[in-house]
């Protein structure tokens, strides 16, 4: 692993603290909307929020994410008009039978490591019509189920991480 890549923090880290205040503050945010901000529901509010958080940090260690906000902003645009393209696609495809559906596997060859960042890659893969991905593959692959195997879907999927990669920030692996 290289120093350009994302690692766990410490438990008493600066990070480590600033990450659990905001997931304590988003958990119990949660928690006031579900109760309708009921005050006598505070208590037990604080006390899941806490629990959460501490849950939270066990499985899903602190992590650093340089977000670059303006590449963030134009990637989630992006993938708002990617949506709505695939999407349209997808219904033509579906409702069409002249258009062609040859539904199988790719495997992605992926530049992120297994981690945090990956696993929002692959969720938000899973959100565009037409690509959903299955699980690992040979190598540092995932399987993707597709539509259309004949499309260029293993060289839309690397352009799709690539501008995930400049949003979250973080290096690609190389190798």
């Amino acid at each position: 692993m290289n120093s350009s890549e994302t690692q766990s923090r410490p438990a008493n880290s600066p990070g480590t603290l600033g990450s659990a205040i905001s997931r304590a503050a988003g958990f119990f945010g949660f928690w006031l909307v579900l109760t309708g901000a009921d005050t006598g529901d505070l208590a037990a509010g604080l006390f899941a929020a806490v629990a959460a958080t501490w849950a939270s940090l066990r499985l899903m260690p602190a992590q650093e994410w340089n977000l670059h906000p303006i590449k963030l902003a134009k990637f989630v645009l992006h993938f708002l008009r990617q949506s709505i393209v695939a999407g349209t696609d997808v219904a033509m495809r579906a409702l069409d039978p002249r258009l062609p559906l040859r539904p199988g596997f790719v495997v992605y060859q992926a530049h992120l490591p297994p981690g945090t960042k990956r696993d929002t890659f692959c969720a938000i893969m899973s959100l565009l019509p037409g690509t959903l991905p299955c699980g690992p593959a040979e190598g540092n692959g995932l399987t993707i189920h597709c539509l259309d195997v004949t499309q260029p879907v293993v060289e839309q999927l690397a352009a799709e991480e690539a501008l995930c990669v400049q949003a979250l920030g973080g290096a690609q692996r190389h190798g």
